[in-house]
């Protein structure tokens, strides 16, 4: 894979190799995984505001409590 440069403050180099080093693993793994996490937390709030814009109506419960029951699950599980 190619590699580039970034240019940061020294500071946040320092950062970044620090918490990397702490984790043993290089700065581009860390900052990779940073994005993960970030972009997840991003969909995951995107779903939630998406949830909260239009809530699930009786119909959406109706067709949850038959699935329960296929699948065997019941509200004390």
């Amino acid at each position: 894979m190619p590699l580039t440069t970034i240019k940061v403050p020294v500071e946040l180099r320092e950062r970044v190799s620090t918490a990397a080093r702490e984790r043993g693993v290089t700065a581009a793994t860390l900052l990779s995984e940073l994005l993960d996490q970030d972009e997840r937390r991003q969909r995951l709030a995107a779903a939630r505001d998406a949830i909260e814009r239009q809530p699930p109506d009786e119909s959406y419960w109706a067709e949850a409590r038959a699935w329960d029951e296929i699948a065997g699950v019941s509200d004390d599980d």
